[in-house]
């Protein structure tokens, strides 16, 4: 599998909520960076990062535009999440390295705030 083939599967791999078909596809020393946010270095952190995300039943990742470089991939995309009834939807433009196979480092730029404002509160207790 070329690199933009590494990056197109663990894109379906999100796309079918399958987090051991996206953890599988990640190296074991991944730099994981929501650029807002503090970088994730090792797949622990990096699930840790992903775990912290509000918990969502559906997932959809529109790829607009992908461009590969050798072994670095960029990805211009919409993330779409469904939290409850609700989908937020997410411009995003990722960077992707793959190195044997796996996602080496995979850096995603984003306004955060944007994506904060879309979540629904929490059901009135």
């Amino acid at each position: 599998m070329n690199s933009r083939d590494v990056v197109l599967a663990f894109i379906d791999a999100w796309n079918r909520v399958d987090m051991e078909g996206v953890y599988a596809l990640m190296a074991p020393d991944i730099v994981y960076h929501n650029i807002p946010m503090p970088p994730a270095t090792g797949l622990d952190a990096a699930k840790a990062v992903i775990a912290s995300f509000p918990p969502f039943n559906a997932c959809e990742w529109i790829v607009h535009h992908i461009a590969e470089a050798g072994n670095v991939v960029l990805t211009e995309r919409t993330d779409r999440f469904r939290i409850g009834d609700t989908w937020i939807a997410l411009p995003v433009m990722g960077t992707f390295e793959v190195k044997d196979g796996r996602i080496k480092a995979w850096r995603d730029y984003f306004d955060l705030q944007q994506f904060m404002s879309q979540i629904p509160a929490p059901p009135a207790a």
